[in-house]
Parts: structure tokens; sequence; C-alpha cells
């Protein structure tokens, strides 16, 4: 009789969502950390993330108060206040993840290391635990490149940033995908001077115009952006470092923040032992989540790498695999994971959101797609709030069929979630087109685009002919 019905390899998004319900369904479950409960998410990633860029708007805001007829002037940062702030986002949303909690569910929590001792075993600590199901859910960490110079140049990723107890004078960050955006727009509207180098275009991922708003953005705020450039070496300096670019550039700065993007955490879990299989982009699954080679093993979270799908390092994946997982592993239903009306958000200001295929994406699927766009800033809600930038894009296929949303604009992500659910549902275009909304609001742009989609065929001279018609009958 094996020790545990489930062991949870994990305590991420992930692994404490599958830990929570199947303890409730009443199985035997065991729950296996080795560092902070809430893993990345809430401890080095979303929540202080996010706090810190509430503080960094609200700097913003006090600056851009004057085009309201507001003279606040040059607000005073008080970096350790920043931190308590910061901080105390972490702990207030803790006791969600608490072991406490998690024990009182009926799960038991063991705080150690883990890694597999045989197929249907692992090790934890000093004790070895047998199972029936486990679910590897360990996450992922930030990459840190091979960089000549780095060993004696003091680098931050998104694990340490978080912990500064100064205000950095000069953050150099590498890397502009949205960690590193997100962090250069932060810093910047809290005082520092900020440089992003990128061997590519930042927001590489996004569409093109939506990210050509925010680099708009970021260059007038004061963020210098080295793009399609290359980080050559490191060297200390009395500023703190120096980094060289290939084309001689030479940059002085207080501090650098790699971001680069993220790894699988493989190492350590001694999956030959286990009989799983891995990439380099984390566990081989089925598109359900379950190991190829060991049918007692899924993965979940940022570990994850299902066949012909690829992994995805956001938290809302966490929650949608714990759902599959729920699904399949629990309730042995048919169920797999499905990313064609997946959102992702980059919390700048504006904000830069993304559901399903940019134009790019659908083009190169060979699905003729149709950009329909409204700017943000010609909505009446933004005139009377002095918006300056943003735009919505809608990708359509002919049929009115909406294969993809990207909004650039304040609160991008909370519109996100009408994108998806049209997108998820398959509804079509005529149910935005239709949609009655408050007036005034920005999602009035999203109603416009694709209100486009349609005026065409409404206004053609067969409707105009068919309107004249029927306004002679009584």
């Amino acid at each position: 009789m094996p020790d545990f019905d489930l062991v949870v390899i994990g305590a991420g998004a992930a692994g404490l969502s599958t830990a929570a319900l199947s303890a409730a369904l009443g199985l035997k479950v065991a729950l296996v950390e080795r560092a902070e409960m809430g893993g990345d998410c809430l401890n080095r990633g979303c929540v202080p993330s996010k706090a810190l860029l509430a503080a960094a708007h609200a700097a913003a805001a006090a600056r851009q108060a004057g085009r309201l007829g507001i003279r606040l002037g040059e607000p005073e940062v008080d970096w350790p206040a920043v931190r308590a702030h910061v901080r105390a986002a972490i702990a207030r949303i803790a006791p969600t993840d608490s072991e406490a909690r998690f024990r009182g569910m009926g799960v038991e929590v063991i705080r150690a290391s883990a890694h597999f001792t045989a197929p249907d075993e692992i090790a934890a600590g000093d004790r070895r635990l047998t199972f029936r199901r486990c679910v590897i859910a360990a996450g992922s960490a930030p990459v840190v490149p091979d960089i000549q110079g780095l060993g004696p140049v003091p680098w931050l990723t998104s694990d340490t940033i978080f912990d500064l107890e100064e205000k950095p004078a000069h953050l150099l960050i590498l890397g502009g995908g949205p960690i590193g955006l997100e962090m250069a727009q932060a810093h910047a509207r809290l005082g520092c001077q900020v440089t992003l180098i990128d061997s590519g275009p930042i927001a590489s991922r996004d569409d093109p115009e939506l990210a050509e708003g925010l680099r708009r953005v970021l260059l007038r705020e004061g963020v210098a952006l080295h793009e399609n450039a290359t980080l050559d070496r490191v060297q200390p300096d009395p500023a703190g470092l120096l980094a060289v670019l290939t084309d001689g550039t030479r940059i002085p700065a207080s501090h650098l923040l790699i971001a680069v993007g993220r790894a699988p955490r493989l190492a350590g879990l001694d999956l030959l032992a286990g009989n799983v299989t891995a990439t380099a982009q984390g566990i081989a699954t089925d598109k359900g989540l379950r190991s190829i080679s060991n049918r007692r093993v899924w993965a979940a979270g940022d570990i994850a790498d299902p066949e012909g799908i690829g992994p995805r390092a956001f938290t809302h994946v966490a929650s949608l695999h714990a759902s599959v997982l729920a699904r399949r592993m629990l309730f042995r239903l048919p169920a797999s994971v499905d990313y064609a009306a997946l959102p992702r958000v980059t919390y700048t200001g504006p904000e830069l959101a993304q559901v399903g295929m940019t134009e790019a994406e659908a083009l190169a699927g060979g699905l003729d797609p149709r950009p329909y766009r409204f700017p943000l800033p010609e909505t009446d809600r933004a005139i009377a709030e002095g918006i300056e930038d943003g735009l919505v894009k809608l990708v359509v296929d002919p049929k009115g069929r909406l294969l993809g949303a990207g909004v650039l604009g304040p609160h991008a992500g909370e519109m996100a979630g009408m994108f998806g659910l049209m997108i998820g549902r398959k509804l079509p275009l005529s149910a935005l087109a239709g949609l009655t909304l408050p007036y005034p609001t920005l999602t009035e742009a999203a109603k416009r685009a694709a209100g486009d989609f349609y005026a065409p065929k409404l206004l053609s001279a067969v409707s105009k002919r068919l309107v004249g018609l029927l306004w002679r009958l009584p």
C-alpha cells in the first residue's frame, strides 16, 4: 500500500491548487517544498513586482497630474517605505498559501528537497514516500547566461532585485521581455536611471504595433533602450560595473539585472531514477500533462512541457494546468491543455496585453487575418482623462471569427478577459460589435474596432437601396 495517494513536489501556484483540491476530495496528499510556500509568484514574481509597479505608477501619476490642472511637483520617493509596501503585500497574501492552512486541509506538508528514488517513490529529507500518483510542480528559475566578466561583477535576477535595501542609482537591465520592461519602467518612475539592452526588439513576442507604442512611452520617461544589441562583457567599475556592447558602446551602471528568461528546475530531481523523461524545456508530457514515460507522474506549471505545445511561464497557466489535472487525473475525464485563448500581460503603464494570435502568428498559420484597429485616445473616456497612448487591435478571419486581440492601454489586462471569453467560446465578432457598454469606457475602442468589420456591409450600396425601399413602407 503506497504511503500517499498523491505526492506534489513544489508549493507554487500549480502545486498548491492541485494539493488543495485533491485533499478536499478525500485523497491522502503530501506536499513537498524546500523553500517558501507560495513559490515564485508570491515571493519573487507576480506579487512583489506588481506592488513595486503600483508605487511607480503612483509616482508617475503625480508627475502627470499637471495635464489635468493639478500641480504636485516632483514626488519624493521613500525607498524604505516602498520596500515596506512590497513586503506588506506579500505578507497579506501569504496566509492563503501558508503551511498552516494546508495542514488544516489535511495535507501533510514536508519542508525538504525532493528527488526520485524509484518510479513510485521519492526521498524528501530523511523520509521515503511511496505514491500512487505524483505531480511535479517545481517551477522555473531565472536563466543566467555565460557573460564574460560576470564573476567579479555583482548581478541581480527577479529572485533578488526586490531585496535591494537602497535605490539603484543606475539600473542596467539585460532582457526586454515582460520582467525587463516592468522593472525598467518601475525603477525609472521611482527616480532611477535605467538602461535596457536586448538582443532583438523589446516585447518581441507581442504585436510590433503595440510594442512601438510602449517603446515611445519608455523613451519619453527616460529609459535608454539599446535594441538589437549584444552585450560583449562586463567588468568592475567605480560606479559598480561597466557593460561593453559588441559595437563598442560602454555603459557604466550601479546595478545589473539579468532578465533574459527562465528555465525549468530539473536539477536535483533525479528523474532517471523515476523513469521520467525531460527535455530542455521541462518534464515531457502528453497534452493532458501526464508523463510520456511514467504513467504515475504528471507535471504542472512552468516545469511542464506538453507535447507539441511547449511550456508557458505564467501563474494563470499554472491554474489552468491544475484544472486539467483535476479533470483528467482525479476524475478520469478527457482533458488537455489548450492555449488558443491564453492571455498574457506586461504590467507597464500602459499595460500591454495579448490574447490568442498576433497578426504575424495568424499569417504564419495561413489563416488570412484581417486587422481592425481603434486608438484608445480617440475614445471619450480617454479624452476626459487625458490619456495619450493606447491601441486596440483585433485579428479577425474573413468569416468574422476573432483569432486574437492586443491592447496597449491603462488596465489592458482587465480587457483581456473579454477577448479570452470570445476566443475560448468561439463567439462571433458580432457579439462584441453589438455589445452595450457603459458610457464612457475605454472598452468602447474594442467595440468600435469590431464594428469596422461590419461597416462595409452595413453601408454598402445594396444596404442603402434596401433601406430606401423599406422607408417607403407605411
